[in-house]
């Protein structure tokens, strides 16, 4: 047996987030889908699940044809059995993370974000599998009191934070 190591950047189309998971059955694209709208009924988004048996299909589905298309290029170039990417707009992943926590079929959720995104995919004889997600940038320190002021003044802005 032999193993390789790659690491895949997931494209991010402008002002989407990304959610990546894995999963284990073929009605993930339709639950997630339910998840997400029951939770922001106006999010544009795109769901695309690599189906690891049978017909080895990605599987897809959403409200939005550009980030359903975007969804499905980003989990082929993955191509890691039972992962699932979901590209959304037009709602910040908060508003969605704990549905999808929810959904039966999900095992794991890797990231929610918006910022540059590679997977680390591990590679055998039998297939790939999705290791970690390596999300942003390393850190260049520690915040100082200007910073939290901007953090908290932030959170105001967007409606996570009262006061």
């Amino acid at each position: 047996m032999s193993l390789r190591l790659e690491v895949v950047r997931v494209d991010l189309p402008e002002g989407a987030n990304i959610i990546i998971g894995q999963s284990h059955f073929i009605k993930t694209v339709e639950d997630v889908y339910e998840a997400i709208v029951n939770s922001v009924p106006n999010a544009k988004f795109g769901i695309a699940f690599c189906e690891s048996s049978g017909k080895r299909l990605v599987r897809v589905d959403g409200n939005d044809e550009d980030l359903k298309r975007a969804a499905a290029d980003n989990a082929l170039k993955v191509g890691a059995g039972h992962t699932f990417v979901v590209l959304i707009r037009d709602a910040w992943p908060i508003n969605v993370l704990n549905a999808l926590k929810q959904v039966p079929e999900v095992v794991t959720l890797y990231c929610a974000t918006a910022n540059p995104v590679q997977v680390i995919v591990a590679e055998t004889d039998q297939g790939r599998a999705l290791l970690g997600v390596v999300d942003g940038m390393r850190p260049v320190g520690v915040e100082g009191p200007e910073d939290v002021k901007e953090r908290v003044e932030f959170l105001r802005k967007i409606g996570y934070k009262r006061g």
